[in-house]
């Protein structure tokens, strides 16, 4: 294919079209993959047990809404449907703040946490297949580091210090 001429036009080299292009077949593929585990296992989403993980990982395992999108990569409206979703399984739920009735915060309940619990080493596990049992410590180490630079362009409060991490 030709591409249109243009001056200001940036065309990729090939050596980032074909980084772009393994990037954006793992971005595809990937959350597929480890959905439909997921799915067969308990009927959630890659979406829904990260949730459930950033909830878990934080200080009496909740967090005010805005602050679990901002760790979940998602928006206010996405994230508040997940959570109804998981508060009607018993897995979650919602309320207003004690610090600020302004806020409404989730936690994750003792069974969402012992669903969590169960869920993990199969989730881990997939994790590793998909990802990293064919990468060595170097490109475990360059992956994070360029998916940390990349997500800093698309969203720089999104990398900051002290976020919780998921444990997969």
């Amino acid at each position: 294919m030709t591409e249109p001429q243009s001056d200001s036009v940036r065309w990729l080299t090939p050596e980032e079209r074909q980084a772009w292009l393994a990037l954006y077949a793992v971005a595809t593929r990937l959350p597929g993959t480890l959905d439909a585990d997921l799915f067969r296992r308990a009927r959630i989403t890659l979406f829904d047990y990260h949730v459930l993980a950033m909830t878990s990982e934080s200080p009496d395992r909740q967090l005010a809404m805005s602050e679990l999108a901002a760790y979940s990569n998602a928006s206010l409206s996405r994230l508040s449907h997940v959570v109804k979703k998981l508060e009607q399984r018993g897995w979650m739920r919602r309320s207003p703040s004690t610090t600020d009735a302004r806020v409404t915060t989730a936690a994750i309940t003792d069974e969402g946490m012992a669903a969590l619990v169960d869920l993990a080493p199969g989730h881990v596990e997939s994790v590793r297949k998909a990802v990293f049992d064919v990468l060595d410590d170097q490109d475990v180490a360059d992956l994070a580091r360029v998916g940390n630079k990349i997500l800093t362009l698309l969203d720089p409060a999104a990398a900051r210090p002290g976020a919780p991490t998921e444990g997969a």
